[in-house]
């Protein structure tokens, strides 16, 4: 044998060591590390990830990202989750808390072996789209050695390609109404074998903006499950707590007893501008910090929109994003990534940016707009000072908002000073941003949409102490946005219509006490720069607020119709007149008419429509008149007997349709329509008549011009019928009269004829050429000259005739071929 066949031979039968089953390592590991979780003590040890009964996996993905050394969050929630208590999590900003509540996922669903075929184990609910993003790729970072699925169910992605994978996710990270979109239209989505609940800002999810999804989707899972809720400021509402159905929950709060609720490395300050002042102290601001990072929080949507675009236009020297909600969701997953990368940036953005998202290194966070509340304003300045690092916090106020909302600030904590700024250092891009808004409408449309909406956002706090709408100076403040001319606020018009017509305002002149919100129904001021000369009762000014003047007598009454009216002009509005005849009279006329006055009621479009009603007037009827005047009636829509529009005017009975009756009037109606029917048929036999007509007409006017045409010219007729026989010469002169040449043709033809029946093979030819010459040729002239004669006749005849029979056309056929 060879060497090659005797190595052959040898791999054949060579004997390998069996490898034990994976399964049966991991369930080792696993009873190993079950064992551990309640030895462990977390105070004596626990400074690395490494010392936590924590499976291989899990060590390596945190320790491939950088995650080494827990911090204060992780260190005490993390071994009461994997016992699998309840946990109410609360620490400040940037500590952490989004691996306290990931790494015992991971590890419950690895102790009980999850495969895909087991569907749902973990739920994670979030308030924001872009915070589900964030915790959803840091999953795949620390989870990449685990054989667990997970998904990302967010609004503004593709639900149906979210549809066809819900029942192959094991770890669901989403958002309240995508999740109960799925629960609801989602047949492939199972929630029965939930291991772990997850609410992150759960202080956010629980609030009365998402309290009638969360209770819907609370409905829809397990009673007996692992409940973990983590937030900044965490909620201790025992009404909150009994609707997740929490079993005996372990608060955990690092820092509750701390001297301050945000971090230490925060620098905190705040800075009283008045409104019209906002923009140029934003636009000096960053003229003056190119270098940095810098993110700015908006009330509204609209307000980011347009400081977004005046600002890309005014081109301050560094690069501008905007982030808010009516954005497309890959569009603002694609600026949240851009703004992470970038070093030197500036993010307008809403409080959609306020709560869990991580910016690396944000070195400014500006508050532009005061935040709803001191849980609010946390969040907000949490985005930067992450970790252990610094940063600094800028929020303005304005001078009504200052003393309500620095009590707020101290009473949660918070260490705040009050830094000031010289007005000369200000830099005001008003004149550009006029000269923007001049040149483009659209952007004007939004300067005009972000002034309206910032009013409304302060109208609509609940904290009426912070925020008062009556004391914004709304015309200084559309100036500074570039608007000539303020926006109408038309809900604020709206709002003191609807309190004059109920009548519950009450009359107050001070200035302090009118100051009040629209939840209390007193009437709104607002101070504004325009001075009202007027003598009249009020006056309008140009934001279409109603104003009093200090001039008038009595107070002004909403609930009185002289307000409403718009026709009283020319009526003088003094009422204590005071005239020499009959003074008592004119009191008491007074006192009347104030009476029927007011007892008049404001004439609305449900009135007047069922006035309209009353009168029985059909809407939208269309009547056509002929020139006599007399009505047309419209057989396709209106009804023409008498028995059909009795039956139209009959109430309906509730048993429903008459069908006997129905069926006599669709007898009646189907006479009508029969008798329509054929007189649209004689019309068109008429019409038709008269097109028949009126071509025969047509045929004998063209004959008869053609007979008036050969009767002038017989010769230019014939020409045309018969050929050319100009080149011929005149018979008569040649062979003198007409009679003689007739009877000698008649003679030659007879002869030609008896000699032709004699001699049947012979052709005429032969025959003429048996003639003598001067006989030859008078034959040939005398038979061309009887040939055209014959052929006139026969034109005249049928010119006379105008058609011809079948042996006429015949005769004409056999003369044309012999020719």
């Amino acid at each position: 044998m060879d060497k090659k066949n005797v190595r052959k031979s040898k791999k054949k039968f060579q004997v390998f060591k069996t490898k034990p089953s994976t399964s049966l390592v991991e369930r080792e590991e696993i009873k190993k590390l079950t064992a551990q979780y309640d030895q462990v003590d977390t105070e004596t040890t626990g400074r690395f990830f490494r010392d936590f009964p924590l499976s291989q996996k899990t060590l390596k993905g945190l320790k491939e990202n950088g995650y080494l050394k827990p911090t204060e969050i992780q260190k005490e929630s993390l071994m009461l989750s994997l016992r699998g208590m309840d946990i109410l999590g609360a620490a400040k900003t940037g500590s952490g808390k989004t691996l306290a509540f990931l790494i015992p996922i991971l590890e419950k669903l690895y102790c009980s072996q999850w495969t895909r075929l087991d569907g749902v184990g973990a739920l994670i609910i979030t308030p924001t789209r872009e915070l589900a993003y964030q915790i959803f790729e840091t999953l795949k970072k620390v989870g990449q050695f685990h054989d667990f699925s997970a998904g990302l169910i967010i609004g503004g992605k593709d639900w149906l390609f979210e549809r066809k994978r819900m029942d192959q996710v094991n770890i669901v990270i989403c958002t309240p109404g995508r999740l109960l979109q799925h629960m609801d239209e989602n047949y492939l989505f199972n929630c029965s074998n939930l291991q772990i609940l997850v609410l992150d800002e759960a202080d956010r999810c629980l609030d009365l903006g998402f309290e009638e999804t969360m209770n819907n989707i609370i409905q829809n899972l397990p009673t007996e499950r692992q409940t973990l809720l983590f937030s900044a400021t965490q909620t201790r509402s025992v009404k909150d707590l009994a609707r997740l159905s929490l079993k005996d929950p372990m608060y955990v709060s690092v820092h509750e007893h701390a001297k301050h609720s945000t971090p230490e490395g925060l620098r905190q300050s705040y800075l009283v501008v008045e409104l019209e002042d906002k923009v140029s102290m934003l636009w000096s601001f960053l003229k003056n910090h190119k270098k940095h990072k810098i993110l700015v929080f908006m009330a509204s949507c609209k307000q980011v929109k347009f400081m977004f675009e005046a600002f890309c236009r005014l081109r301050p020297g560094v690069s501008l994003l905007a982030l808010y909600g009516s954005l497309h969701q890959l569009r603002r997953m694609a600026i949240y990534e851009s703004f992470c990368r970038k070093n030197h940036a500036v993010l307008f953005a809403t409080d959609i940016a306020a709560r869990g998202l991580d910016f690396p290194a944000v070195h400014w966070v500006i508050q532009l707009d005061c935040p709803e509340d001191a849980a609010t304003y946390i969040h907000r300045a949490g985005r930067t000072a992450r970790y252990e690092k610094g940063g600094e916090s800028l929020l303005v106020l304005l001078p009504s908002e200052k003393e309500a909302m620095v009590k707020r600030l101290e009473a949660a904590k918070v260490p705040i000073g009050e830094i000031k700024i010289s007005a000369n250092k200000l830099q005001s891009p008003q004149r550009k941003l006029e000269a923007f808004l001049a040149r483009d409408v659209e952007l004007k449309a939004t300067a005009q949409r972000a002034f309206v909406a910032y009013i409304k956002s302060v109208f609509l706090m609940k904290d009426k102490e912070v925020f008062k709408v009556n004391s914004l100076k709304t015309d200084a403040f559309s100036r500074s946005l570039g608007l000539a001319i303020p926006p109408r606020i038309r809900f604020l018009q709206r709002m003191e219509k609807k309190k004059a017509a109920t009548g519950n305002i009450k009359e107050d002149n001070s200035d302090e006490d009118s100051e009040t919100d629209a939840f209390n129904q007193r009437p709104i001021k607002v101070e504004t720069d325009v001075k009202v000369e007027n003598d009249d009762e009020y006056a309008v000014e140009s934001t279409g607020f109603e104003k009093q003047s200090s001039s008038f007598q009595e107070p002004f009454k909403f609930g009185s119709v002289e307000s409403d009216s718009e026709d009283d002009i020319l009526v003088v509005k003094r009422r204590n007149h005071e005239l020499e005849n009959d003074e008592e009279g004119t009191e008491i006329k007074t006192e009347e008419d104030l009476s029927q006055k007011q007892k008049k009621k404001v004439l609305t479009k449900a009135a007047i429509a069922k006035r309209v009603l009353k009168k029985k007037i059909i809407a939208n009827k269309k009547t056509v008149f002929d020139e006599e005047g007399n009505a047309i009636v419209n057989y396709a829509r209106d009804k023409v007997s008498e028995a059909a529009r009795e039956y139209e005017n009959e109430d309906v009975p509730e048993g429903g349709i008459n069908i006997e009756k129905a069926k006599l009037v669709l007898k009646e109606e189907d006479q009508f329509d029969r008798k329509l029917f054929r007189e649209r048929v004689r019309a068109k036999h008429r019409e038709q008549k008269k097109k028949l007509k009126e071509a025969k007409m047509n045929e004998k006017k063209k004959k008869e011009e053609k007979t008036d045409d050969t009767e002038e010219d017989e010769f230019s007729s014939s020409e045309s019928e018969g050929p050319d026989l100009s080149w011929l010469p005149d018979p008569d002169k040649v062979f003198g009269k007409q009679n003689e040449d007739e009877e000698s043709a008649s003679e030659v033809e007879n002869e030609s004829a008896g000699e032709s029946e004699g001699e049947n093979s012979s052709s005429p030819e032969e025959d003429q050429s048996s003639l003598p010459h001067s006989k030859r040729k008078l034959s040939t002239n005398l038979a061309s000259s009887q040939r055209k004669r014959h052929k006139k006749d026969f034109a005249s005849e049928i010119a006379t005739k105008g058609a011809l029979s079948l042996q006429e056309e015949e005769e004409l056929a056999m003369q044309l071929l012999r020719q």
